[in-house]
């Protein structure tokens, strides 16, 4: 009898395990799936509010919304002070360094199908930001991938670009790498708090910061009130900045970095659908190589870490 009920115990933790991680891609899709529409809202937003105001305004909406949340569930305002570093570096990637830089690149004259395929190489950089963080030490086909995804994706912007790199590619490569170390660093402390507290505590940490910046912004630059810009101001504030990342950290935390951050590989496929549908925009043959190119390298780089 204890060897059967032993046995039945195994059975049922492997079954709890499953479910877990399952739940853990699941999560992490939803928060795909709203990351996904982040660049088509953005360039809506900035055809009636200026860049900056866009990147720096989303993060005081978002970070009024985590204030209200934090009293609301009775929780400290701000995280525990060692892991301010950590908090820090989200702070900078997601909350102003991808904001940022996407909606500047966006403002030069990068379309939404074009910044897509860039930022699809952004899960193979957050798998070097984990490998770098956590020390790992991957097979070297890991890196060969890397480096086939960093050539794709070079050789369609020079392909773009008569044979030399924009300032709309320089921005959005860094945007890349912005959200690289705020995923990577998010996905780490999401596995002792819960990823909306995580998300939360470093919108707020950023409103010393960008709540002052916002209030300039908004009375110093021109304002064009149209439905689809302040729509696209919205999501980009609420879904985009904070919504987003409660599924997002939550996945990662539960299914792995590597395992669920699985799922960010049809961000860029679900990018380009959402800027044929919802903006009429037109790509041609180069695109969707260049994605599906970008799409299986990343695909190797997940499989190579694991």
């Amino acid at each position: 009898m204890g060897e059967q009920a032993r046995s039945r115990r195994g059975r049922l933790r492997g079954w709890r395990d499953r479910g877990t991680g399952g739940g853990g891609t699941g999560l992490a899709f939803l928060g795909v799936l709203a990351f996904s529409g982040s660049i088509p809202a953005t360039v809506y937003a900035i055809r009636g509010f200026d860049p900056w105001l866009v990147a720096v305004g989303r993060a005081t909406i978002a970070g009024a919304i985590a204030l209200i949340c934090l009293k609301a569930a009775r929780h400290p305002l701000l995280p525990p002070r060692s892991e301010w570093p950590a908090y820090a570096l989200i702070v900078l990637g997601v909350v102003i360094g991808f904001p940022v830089f996407s909606s500047l690149a966006l403002a030069l004259g990068a379309s939404a199908a074009h910044s897509a395929v860039i930022v699809g190489l952004l899960p193979a950089a957050t798998a070097v930001c984990a490998v770098l963080r956590a020390s790992e030490r991957p097979r070297p086909l890991f890196w060969a991938a890397c480096t086939a995804g960093a050539a794709a994706i070079t050789t369609f912007t020079l392909i773009q670009h008569q044979g030399k790199p924009s300032w709309p590619d320089l921005l959005l490569l860094g945007a890349l790498l912005s959200a690289a170390i705020g995923y990577t660093e998010g996905g780490r402390l999401a596995r002792h708090t819960p990823g909306w507290r995580v998300i939360s505590h470093a919108l707020v940490l950023s409103l010393p910061l960008t709540v002052p910046i916002t209030a300039f912004l908004a009375l110093t630059t021109p304002i064009t009130l149209t439905g689809e810009a302040v729509a696209g101001f919205a999501y980009v504030s609420v879904i985009s900045m904070f919504v987003g990342f409660i599924p997002w950290y939550a996945g990662l935390a539960r299914g792995g970095i590597a395992r669920a951050g699985q799922t960010q590989l049809t961000q860029p496929l679900l990018t380009l659908t959402w800027a044929w549908v919802l903006m009429g925009e037109r790509f041609g043959p180069s695109t969707v190589v260049a994605a599906l190119a970008v799409l299986v390298c990343v695909a190797v780089t997940q499989r190579a870490r694991t």
